[in-house]
């Protein structure tokens, strides 16, 4: 027991647990939250499922609901690819799976991060709207169709607690690919048994 405790890959097994853990989570609790106004608008985004609020009517976007699929899905096969792979390291297949999973969660997270850092570039260098990342920030909009009008107002955003529990899955994903090696070279306890004496019957005489 204690041999086959040994060979797994505990850091992999954690990773693949809280990254379906985050799947689960990211449907209920969005990884970055946007509020303009008063609750007037407000956006919840995440890999998995990012929607729109307008005066408490939620609604989303086709295109962002097939990319919210691909998202779930791929963060689905990495979790199950990480926990196969955890309990048997040492299998030939294991190591496609490590090199497939491991990677998923870490992806995810940095195009997650990069299209929100590249969305709030680009508002402010088109439309000139000071989005922020994290905190509150008043921006200034033109009201179209009506020349020198101006509004504003105030935006208020941040990172849930379900943006970090991806960042954890991700760290373990990696830590295990560093542990592999390991494990991988694990050997494990082969016991000796004994040959069984066989007694040779005497060879008879002639008298």
């Amino acid at each position: 027991m204690k041999g086959l405790l040994a060979k797994i890959n505990w850091f992999g097994f954690a990773g693949g647990v809280i990254t379906i853990l985050v799947i689960v989570v990211s449907l209920f609790y969005p990884w970055w939250q946007l509020t303009v106004g008063d609750n007037l608008m407000k956006i919840n985004a995440s890999p998995v499922n990012m929607n729109f609020g307008f005066l408490d009517t939620s609604f989303t976007i086709p295109f962002i609901w097939a990319l919210n699929v691909i998202g779930l899905l791929t963060l689905l096969l990495s979790g199950v690819a990480m926990l196969v792979y955890s309990v048997m390291p040492t299998k030939p297949f294991s190591k496609p799976l490590l090199d497939f999973g491991y990677k998923k969660p870490l992806f995810t997270f940095l195009f997650f991060v990069i299209g929100l850092v590249v969305v709030t570039v680009i508002l402010q260098a088109v439309f000139s709207i000071n989005l922020p990342l994290m905190g509150s920030a008043t921006s200034t909009v033109q009201i179209p169709f009506a020349s020198g009008i101006t509004l504003s107002v105030l935006l208020s955003a941040g990172f849930q607690w379900s943006f970090w529990l991806a960042a954890v899955a991700a760290g373990l994903c990696i830590a295990a690919r560093v542990y592999h090696k390991k494990v991988a070279a694990h050997k494990p306890d082969i016991a000796v048994i004994a040959a069984p004496q066989v007694e040779t019957p005497p060879i008879p005489t002639a008298k």
